[in-house]
């Protein structure tokens, strides 16, 4: 699976192409789909991305709950938003209008790398998000469950 690190920042241009990091794309090469696959984030005015082998895992999980439930249901509706954006010849993406809109992106994107996923931000956003986070951690410390227990 493909794994996301660091933080990049890329202009947008008129068009809404904007280049997807170097380091983001090598993580994806092997994958069967060449591009992203990117959502409105349910809880950040960010977008989620991810490989289409992210996604492919996902709709196995999603297959593991109870069809009627309201948690596959809560995840259906995370199908129904994804679009899959493909690179073009120099490793741009198009935003969709109202993707870039969620997330308030306009002159520039933030790539932020979070392991087997990534979002986008708007830089300004994803920059107060951070120092809030960074700022809770210093208040609650940051603890990791043991290797092998709670990872699905």
């Amino acid at each position: 699976m493909a794994l996301f690190l660091s933080t990049f920042v890329n202009k947008v241009d008129r068009k809404g192409r904007v280049s997807v990091p170097a380091t983001f794309r090598a993580a994806l090469g092997a994958q069967r789909f060449p591009g992203i696959v990117a959502f409105s984030s349910f809880k950040f005015p960010a977008l989620d991305c991810c490989g289409i082998d992210r996604m492919e895992e996902l709709s196995i999980r999603h297959e593991l709950l109870e069809q009627f439930s309201e948690d596959y249901e809560n995840l259906s509706a995370l199908f129904s938003g994804v679009h899959e954006l493909p690179f073009d010849g120099e490793g741009r993406i198009v935003l969709p209008a109202h993707l870039a809109a969620h997330a308030g992106i306009t002159e520039q994107a933030a790539f932020v790398g979070q392991g087997s996923m990534f979002q986008i931000w708007e830089p300004q956003r994803f920059e107060e998000r951070r120092a809030a986070v960074l700022e809770r951690v210093r208040r609650q410390g940051l603890k990791l469950p043991p290797l092998g227990r709670g990872t699905q």
